[in-house]
């Protein structure tokens, strides 16, 4: 048989076994979507360098719950507040699982807090969160520690001397610092060279995942797998930062203290010692979780306070009175703190805008139906991927005046005080919200206060240059890079 024959028996095979799987599949009453291909799916039909567009535009004409198929992956996309709050909070335990991204799969092994499901992921989250709460997170102690960290970004901010700069790995020290503080239980240099090349992996595996290439290769991986490009370099780097994990995860169990752990991998260490039979506290699941937190705890947040120096460089009226109440409640002789908050309204509902306009994870984590999912008259069969669009719920038309527009007044009431939107919905929501949610409020705003008590942001090319349509969207809405000016006050 000769070559173009093979090509097309193997492409009517095919085509025969999709049929079967769609008619297999007929027994359930799916919902409503855009007919689908062989093989490819719905693909050509979504926008490669945004998909989350298309799915926000197909729901106008099939409504909030949708069925797409993403290759052969049978996805349900969940449109608006209303569908996501049900699934998500409503029905959360239908909704707890979590998709085996092949991307996270690899990564990972598989192991690790964020691509776990079942008791495993029952026992690593509920371990996580006691564990960080432990040590700090939404606590005073974290707080006095981004407090000190925040000293140091305006000491390394003050050498620049009012020149232009590009903030990307200053701010990523910055917040990953934090998270360094709490899992690893030390902070790192702003020139080690090290902890800057691991930052620059992390950023190039944020990159890699927002592209067409990335979200290729969670769709084709077996396919991705044979091909030369980028992913090859990724999961490479991404052995790197294994690597350096477990390192100190070495470092921490040569001097391990059971009477007194001093961060997360000391707890983790101390429980692994145990040797509890029906425990998950197993050396690949404690790399993996600290991979998560590594990687989560750095780039989402220093993203976000990169947004939102160019979003005050672009509305240098906002950027004013922000300054105006922070001056009036702090000063310039103290730091900011929690209790702060609620006596800046206008500057808490700026920051909170800057995340909702971003909308740094339009598509969420993908979740999975464990089993079959009756939701709003319809079946998710199981081994389905479900896609809670954050993106719909934070440009949702009937939830915000002005989606499409910056607009502060969205967290302001008519007196101007503070108002929260239950729309707000950044972190996810339900089991599987994002677990440093906390940890980031704080961040954002500690850092953002103590930034603007100092400094004036501007950029050479004024504020109509910037560009605050992401340069990157995909799995992450990532901001342009803009070299920046910060003039002492």
């Amino acid at each position: 048989m000769d070559f173009s024959a093979t090509v097309i028996l193997a492409g009517l095979i095919v085509t025969l076994l999709w049929l079967f799987r769609v008619k297999n599949k007929s027994n359930y009453k799916l919902p409503p979507g855009p007919t689908a291909l062989p093989v490819i799916g719905n693909l050509p039909q979504l926008q490669k360098d945004a998909p989350f567009k298309s799915f926000f535009k197909f729901s106008e004409t099939y409504g909030p719950v949708m069925t797409f198929y993403l290759g052969w992956q049978r996805t349900i996309v969940l449109v608006g507040y209303d569908a996501v709050k049900e699934a998500l909070v409503d029905q959360a335990d239908d909704f707890t699982g979590r998709g085996p991204l092949p991307f996270l799969m690899k990564a990972t092994k598989g192991y690790g807090l964020g691509i776990s499901n079942g008791e495993r992921w029952r026992q690593l989250r509920r371990f996580t969160l006691t564990t960080l709460r432990d040590f700090g997170m939404g606590r005073k102690g974290m707080e006095e520690w981004i407090q000190e960290e925040s000293t140091h970004l305006r000491a390394r901010i003050d050498t620049f001397k009012a020149k232009p700069f590009d903030p990307t790995f200053l701010l990523s020290c910055t917040v990953s610092n934090v998270i360094c503080a709490l899992v690893f239980g030390e902070r790192f240099d702003y020139d080690d060279k090290q902890f800057l090349n691991l930052l620059s992996i992390i950023a190039d595996v944020l990159r890699f995942n927002s592209s067409p290439k990335g979200q290729m290769y969670n769709i084709f991986p077996w396919l991705m797998e044979h091909l030369p490009g980028q992913q090859h370099k990724v999961f490479a780097q991404i052995e790197e930062l294994r690597g350096f994990v477990k390192t100190k995860i070495q470092e921490h169990k040569e001097t391990l203290d059971p009477s007194s752990p001093r961060d997360f991998i000391d707890s983790c260490c101390f429980t692994i010692e145990k040797d509890i039979p029906t425990s998950e506290f197993q050396f690949e699941n404690l790399v993996a979780t600290v991979l998560n937190l590594f990687l989560a705890g750095t780039e989402t947040t220093s993203s976000t306070i990169r947004y939102a120096l160019s979003v005050l460089i672009k509305y240098p009226s906002i950027q004013e009175k922000m300054q105006q109440e922070i001056d009036n409640v702090i000063g310039q002789n103290r730091g900011p703190n929690m209790e702060d908050r609620k006596s800046l309204p206008f500057t808490d509902a700026v920051i909170h805008e800057v995340q909702r306009f971003l909308d740094i994870v339009p598509l969420s984590l993908p979740h999975y139906a464990l089993q079959d999912v009756s939701f709003r008259g319809y079946t998710i069969p199981k081994d389905t991927i479900i896609i809670p669009l954050l993106h719909s719920v934070l440009k949702e038309e009937k939830q915000w005046e002005t989606p499409w527009s910056f607009n502060p007044k969205h967290f302001l009431d008519q007196n101007g005080n503070f108002s929260k939107n239950p729309a707000f919905l950044p972190f996810s929501a339900g089991k599987r919200a994002c677990v440093g949610e906390s940890l980031a409020r704080m961040e954002l705003f500690i850092f953002m206060v103590s930034l603007l008590q100092r400094f004036n942001f501007s950029c050479t090319e004024g504020p109509d240059s910037i560009n605050l349509v992401p340069e990157f969207s995909g799995f992450a809405n990532l901001p342009r890079r803009d070299l920046i000016i910060a003039t002492t006050r």
